[in-house]
């Protein structure tokens, strides 16, 4: 293991080992962890304001499961989740306008999917974009392997891709 990373992992140990004792002793985590000199921490819609057409969000999280019925009845018994057959859905409002509404998805498949090919890895992330056709467009020119053609559904448009390291991405613009 090299040594940043090393120094990473340590890192990330000796912050979730404070955050513990801070909240044991009643401590509020943003004191613990405050950035220097009052800095505000950027946030997505920040990060965002600054680029014309990327990720504004987390559609979805996939991942294989060896029972997914099981690993559902898992998850509603000792976390809460609410599921269906599908998995769950939380749904939210956006924060730069509360009238609109969103949903992230959550969903085990079965261990034999071919719904995350041709990446190997057991998971998948869906991304909520902007201007689908225009991203897919910048991907492409970009070098990006798309893996499919976009498609409209009732639910928006769709497409996949992979990333560097070969993992699949779904790219959803939502209606």
């Amino acid at each position: 293991m090299k040594k940043t990373e090393n120094n990473s992992r340590r890192n990330f140990i000796k912050q979730s080992v404070t955050g513990v004792v801070a909240v044991g002793i009643g401590l509020n985590m943003s004191d613990v962890f405050a950035l220097p000199n009052n800095q505000k921490k950027p946030n997505m819609s920040d990060q965002q304001k600054s680029l014309s057409k990327k990720v504004t969000g987390i559609g979805g999280i996939f991942f294989k499961s060896d029972d997914p019925k099981l690993m559902r009845e898992w998850y509603a018994k000792n976390l809460g989740i609410a599921t269906t057959d599908y998995g769950a859905t939380f749904d939210w409002l956006e924060k730069d306008d509360p009238k609109k509404e969103g949903s992230t998805t959550w969903s085990p498949f079965k261990e034999d999917t071919k719904y995350f090919e041709p990446s190997k890895k057991d998971f998948m992330i869906n991304y909520r974009v902007e201007n689908l056709e225009e991203l897919v467009e910048d991907l492409k020119s970009n070098g990006v392997t798309i893996v499919d053609k976009i498609e409209d559904s009732p639910y928006g448009k769709f497409v996949h891709i992979l990333d560097l390291e070969g993992n699949k991405i779904e790219l959803w613009e939502p209606k």
